[in-house]
């Protein structure tokens, strides 16, 4: 059965079906898979937002954050870690039109990492077997 996302969507990231595909596939990673991306998000949203002139610098974007995540709930499963918990919430803050680009980037980050890793995994079981 094809999902359907709509604008009635339960999670703020379900409205992109991108990001949507991004963030579960996010979810369902390892933790180190997990803190590996969240720094890439991080990078990725400080390097957009600078050059696109919302904020003038990295201390600007920390600090903006920073308010959100004091006034935001803490149940969610990217809450669990502190840079994770930043990258969603610099995310969730981006404008639609933002989102949407950094979206691709991140699905298709997510999709490398998880790809490196998938090929350690088989030289190293290749060497255990040698």
């Amino acid at each position: 059965m094809k999902e359907e996302f709509t604008t009635n969507a339960r999670r703020w990231y379900d409205k992109d079906p991108v990001l949507s595909s991004a963030m579960k596939t996010l979810e369902e990673s390892d933790d180190e898979t997990q803190i590996k991306i969240a720094l890439n998000l991080i990078k990725i949203i400080t390097e957009h937002n600078i050059s696109s002139a919302e904020y003038e610098s990295v201390e600007d974007i920390v600090s903006a954050t920073e308010d959100i995540l004091d006034n935001t709930q803490k149940g969610r499963w990217y809450d669990l870690d502190a840079t994770l918990r930043t990258a969603i919430s610099l995310l969730q803050n981006c404008p639609d039109a933002t989102r949407s680009i950094i979206a691709k980037e991140m699905a298709k980050n997510v999709i490398e990492i998880i790809k490196k890793e998938d090929d350690g995994d088989d030289e190293e079981e290749a060497s255990e077997e040698v």
